[in-house]
């Protein structure tokens, strides 16, 4: 966003479009015409407000217009002088504007202060007069009342009125049987279809219709523009033996479509029903949600639990209450502009969410004091505090009091220690089943001990814990926990048998939770001797134990074989040399992980460029690293580590940064200098990446070839990659002091390709080859996803859609009609709509090993992490622990089965294949490759 920050009578071309790029992003942004988005990248400015920043008061004369372009921030308003007594009112997510009072010179209606890390777009005053005075229409949509103009109806109507014509037509065309007189009691339905036929003919016809449910909402969004109806005009498609007509087939004696008709809707259909695709989860969605909760089925109740999931608003609820809001959340329409939900100081009875459209925030006596848009909520507080529009609504209450009814406290000393929930489904002896909320780490650990089945060989919770005890109970805390559960022999005579069999019990459930403890960690356990000894000494204990007791000598051999590999990693134990920019023979060797305890070969750039080598542990920290800098160089001056990248941005590394080297861009590299020397940091020349393309190499490879090499490349960083550095990754790696290195290198990877695809089509000068390029990635494209390479598919279609190469109009307009139909279809699923909807269900339907989308999994994780705290009233929030975990068993799913080399028949070419796609050279500075771009086809005036 550096372009944002420029004096804007400075901004060239190229920073007008990467502004651009970034607001069309951002879906408020998406209406507005071509030369209104072009002015505002011209005079906008950017900000970036930390939690809890006051931008502006409640009372002060307004010098700018702004919008969210990420993050939150609440609207306080107070009905006294005193900013203390303010009441949040709402909150302003992204796309929402505010601030149009400038447009008269009033004073602002509220205080506006960042919930979170926000980014805002920021307009003065002369600048945004003159262009609401130009574009008063476009920028109605954004603005509040009296300047803004509700939203009118959708612009989707005429492009559904057409998909009904196309698969009507198509369907005469391919299956005319569909479409007949059909009688059932004794009556007889003229021309119309079955619902379960209608579904079975769309889900063969395309592979962007994932599933039956997904065929149903594209069904259901024709039905409720009445492009399509029941015949009984019943309001909801269902996959049954009920009838459907064509509006088209409402009249009597409608002609058939003609040739030439038929011929056109077989062109439009793929992009119809892609169209379709994409609105049919929405309209699935608002026809469940029109259930009343006691006709809603348990598939109906999975899909708005889904969608709950994702809206920020609810993520501080605990899933159960999500399980419960599904079953009583409802969907309402407000189709005519105005209308008013709820009037100030009335009693609250409801909590919105906005799906679609805007709500407008009236204030009396202060008039709109903003507009919500799609993703904002309202209403909340009135349901959870005692103010005017607060009383008690029946459906939010009875959830909260259902959940606390079914919530057990453990107490010591009259503090809670464990909270437990009452599952809703009984176990398998019908006796009830408690999941842990929340609890010292102490006791969530004693608790699954004690209630650990042994006959199960799959216990989630238990799972859960091993997973993520690393971020409340460190292994010098767990270890001697675990021993401690562990008896000392029992072997007196003395002893009940009851008291035997406890012993026996406890012995057991400490060895199977150790094992998984032990599976789970695999190589990490060698970087901390405590947990070493605590294996040995376990297992000495073990052998003695299994020389008398029977019952345990099932675990022994488990046991030992973990030992034993670890006493061997111990043995063989070296350390593995990295070299950080290696270009050789090493990058075509076959990945290993990269461990903590390992050491790289780091090259530290000084001003002058010189250079000079030093060896460290991968997992140093940033002064570790200025240190041996400083020790080599033999100076006492006081060094800044900067991580310097191809476009000379410069960012100054923190002392306590660990893993430096794993962090830098793709040409990125590191400076260390005085600080007073940071200004005449410069790029080196190598820095900036290829002067040529090397389409001459690949374009004799086979497509699928690359894709197959591609795809064992990506398999080899992704295998690396441990459980816990997702981990580290999520709750910050300096907390842990652990290197995140294979992952970084992974998500590298990712940028990598993407960056390949943008850097050889900007330079290739030759416009026919440039239409070969487009073909030949959306060829490799296809070829990742039928080799389930989610990774190099995303990153392929990404840099075909980076502004610099999707410019290029001359190159696109000769693209081959049967290309830009793939190529809209693999955008589809890069659709970020409801939670990248399209590519979860797209997943869903593969069978590991699949290599996955990793930036959406992160995602996810720092969603839950961002939206939930670790610790409440000093316990540990095991809830958010459990969803946690749930995305990381979803990377174990990928890597369940092994990668099957044989999935590809290689070529005699193949060792040249494969060292050109582990060695892709490319220029990651975005303004070089836009202003490559515009060489190759200058702005069109």
């Amino acid at each position: 966003l550096s372009p944002l920050t420029a004096n804007f009578s400075k901004r060239s071309g190229e920073d007008v479009d990467i502004i651009l790029t970034r607001l069309r992003e951002v879906k408020a942004f998406q209406r507005f015409p071509p030369p209104l988005l072009l002015q505002i990248c011209a005079c906008a400015f950017y900000e970036c407000l930390e939690k809890g920043i006051t931008l502006f008061r409640q009372g002060d004369i307004g010098t700018s217009w702004y919008a969210v372009l990420s993050g939150s921030l609440d609207v306080k308003v107070s009905e006294t002088a005193n900013h203390q007594d303010a009441v949040t009112i709402c909150t302003l997510g992204i796309g929402t504007a505010f601030g149009e009072s400038i447009l008269d010179n009033t004073p602002r209606h509220a205080t506006i202060v960042s919930r979170e890390t926000s980014e805002l777009l920021r307009i003065e005053q002369r600048e945004f007069k003159s262009l609401w005075e130009k574009y008063r229409q476009s920028l109605a949509g954004l603005l509040a009342p009296p300047y803004g103009a509700m939203e009118s109806g959708s612009n989707n109507d005429k492009k559904l009125q057409r998909a009904g014509k196309v698969l009507r037509n198509a369907i005469l065309s391919r299956a005319p049987h569909m479409i007949r007189d059909r009688k059932y009691h004794l009556k007889t339905y003229r021309q119309c279809c079955v619902g379960t036929e209608l579904v079975d003919w769309l889900v063969l016809q395309s592979a962007c219709v994932l599933t039956r449910s997904h065929a149903v909402g594209m069904w259901q969004a024709l039905l409720e523009e009445g492009v399509l109806n029941h015949v009984d005009q019943e309001l909801g498609f269902q996959d049954k033996y009920l009838f459907y007509r064509f509006l088209d087939d409402e009249e009597e004696d409608t002609p058939l479509p003609s040739e030439e008709e038929k011929r056109e809707s077989e062109d439009e259909l793929p992009e119809t029903i892609l169209f379709l695709a994409q609105i049919g989860p929405d309209a699935l969605l608002r026809m469940i949600l029109r259930k009343s909760p006691g006709q809603r089925t348990g598939d109906d109740l999975e899909i708005i639990y889904d969608e709950l999931l994702h809206i920020k608003a609810l993520a501080h609820l605990s899933n159960t209450v999500k399980r419960e809001l599904a079953s009583v959340v409802i969907f309402e329409s407000h189709a005519k502009a105005g209308t008013v939900l709820f009037n100030q100081g009335e009693e609250g009875t409801s909590w919105y969410i906005i799906q679609k459209g805007s709500v407008n925030v009236v204030i009396y006596g202060k008039g709109v004091v903003c507009t919500l848009h799609e993703g904002d909520d309202f209403g909340k507080l009135a349901l959870v505090t005692d103010s005017p529009r607060a009383a008690s609504i029946e459906d939010f209450n009875r959830i909260l009091r259902d959940v606390e009814a079914n919530t057990v406290r453990l107490k010591e000393h009259e503090q809670a220690v464990l909270v437990l929930e009452k599952s809703p489904r009984a176990s398998t002896l019908g006796s009830i089943k408690y999941t842990v909320i929340s609890g010292t780490p102490e006791k969530i650990l004693e608790h699954f001990l004690e209630t650990m089945r042994m006959d199960i060989h799959h216990n989630p919770a238990v799972d859960d814990f091993v997973l993520m005890h690393c971020v409340f109970m460190p292994n010098s805390q767990l270890c001697p926990l675990l021993m401690a559960q562990y008896p000392s022999c029992l072997y007196s005579l003395s002893l009940s048998q009851e008291r035997l069999e406890y012993a026996l019990n406890s012995k057991r459930r400490a060895l199977i939770l150790t094992l998984r403890w032990a599976n789970a960690h695999t190589y990490l356990l060698q970087e901390e001797p405590a947990a070493i000894s605590f294996l040995e000494e376990l297992y000495g204990s073990l052998s003695n134990d299994s020389r008398m007791l029977r019952a345990l000598k099932d675990l022994a051999p488990d046991l030992e074989k973990i030992v034993k590999s670890q006493r061997f990693l111990h043995v063989i134990e070296q350390k593995t040399l990295i070299r950080q920019f290696s270009n050789g023979e090493e990058r075509l060797q076959k990945k290993q992980p990269i461990r903590n305890q390992d050491d790289i070969l780091l090259k530290v750039y000084c001003s002058d460029h010189t250079y000079t080598t030093i060896r460290i542990a991968v997992a140093s920290t940033g002064r570790e690293v200025i240190n041996s800098v400083a020790d080599k160089l033999g100076t006492t001056d006081e060094l800044v580590l900067v991580h310097l990248s191809s476009a000379g941005e410069k960012h100054i590394l923190r002392p306590n940064d660990v893993s430096v080297f794993s962090t830098l861009s793709i040409n990125g590299r590191l400076f260390a200098c005085p600080r007073d020397q940071l200004n005449s940091l410069t790029s080196l020349p190598d820095q900036e990446g290829p002067s040529a393309g090397s389409m001459s190499t690949f374009e004799l490879m086979s497509s699928k070839d690359l894709a197959y090499q591609m795809t064992m490349f990506d398999w080899e960083l992704f295998s690396c990659v441990h459980e816990h550095e997702l981990l580290y990754h999520t709750f910050g790696r300096q907390s842990f002091r652990r290197t995140t290195a294979n992952l970084d290198l992974f998500l590298r990877r990712f940028n990598q390709v993407q960056l390949w695809v943008v850097t050889e089509v900007c330079l290739c000068g030759q416009l026919s080859k440039r239409v070969q390029l487009l073909k030949k990635f959306i060829k490799i494209a296809a070829h990742c996803r039928e080799f389930k390479n989610l990774n190099s598919f995303f990153a392929i279609i990404m840099g075909m859609s980076n502004p610099a190469v999707s410019r290029l109009s001359q190159t696109w307009e000769k693209l081959p009609t049967k290309f830009k139909k793939f190529y809209a279809e693999f955008e589809s699923m890069m659709d970020p709509s409801r939670n990248h909807r399209s590519y979860r269900l797209t997943v869903t339907k593969l069978e590991p090993p699949i290599i996955p989308f990793m930036p959406l999994l992160l995602k996810d994780m720092t969603f839950t992490h961002e939206g939930n705290k670790t610790f409440i009233d000093s316990m540990v929030n095991f809830e958010k622990m459990r969803i946690i975990a749930n995305t990381i068993r979803q990377v174990r799913h990928c890597r369940s089965q092994a990668f099957n080399p044989d999935v590809c028949q290689p070529n005699k070419n193949q060792s040249e294949v494969r060292g050109y796609v582990r060695k892709l050279c490319v220029i990651d500075n975005q303004r070089a490759l836009t202003q490559l771009s515009y060489r190759l086809e200058p702005r069109r005036t």
